[in-house]
């Protein structure tokens, strides 16, 4: 079991039963911002007219490719595990791990659509990588 450093992934892994359990991994840390940390799409675009973040990206922040070469070791220690393997991490990073987990480009993680608080799971067809369940609401609806 895997875990982003923050805290919003940890505490999740604490309410889900599994904070004595999981591993910190750096490489599961949301997407570095940089100087657009805290600003909204709207407030970025006033901007910089027709931005996206998985265009251009952030200001001084990762580049889309940096994120996925992050998920690309998650992916590496995750298949080198024995049995099954649970991440607690965030959104954006999360997408394009999903991306990179179909060997598609870190990129192609802006057509996962992800709400907060949610449970996907990425397996096997055979030897083909697929994503088995995604986006899959938790706890009372």
């Amino acid at each position: 079991m895997f875990a982003s450093p923050l805290s919003r992934a940890l505490d999740t892994a604490r309410i889900a039963g599994f904070r004595d359990r999981v591993e910190v991994l750096d490489d599961l840390r949301e997407w570095d911002y940089g100087d657009d940390e805290g600003r909204t799409t709207t407030e970025i675009r006033a901007d910089r007219r027709g931005w996206s973040i998985w265009g251009e990206g952030p200001q001084h922040g990762e580049t889309v490719d940096q994120v996925g070469d992050r998920a690309d070791r998650v992916i590496a220690r995750v298949r080198a595990a024995s049995g099954d393997a649970l991440c607690f991490a965030h959104g954006h990073v999360l997408r394009i791990l999903a991306a990179r987990w179909l060997e598609l480009p870190a990129v192609d993680g802006r057509l996962f659509a992800l709400s907060t608080a949610t449970v996907s799971v990425l397996g096997w067809e055979r030897e083909a990588p697929v994503i088995q369940r995604w986006n899959e609401a938790c706890g009372p609806s």
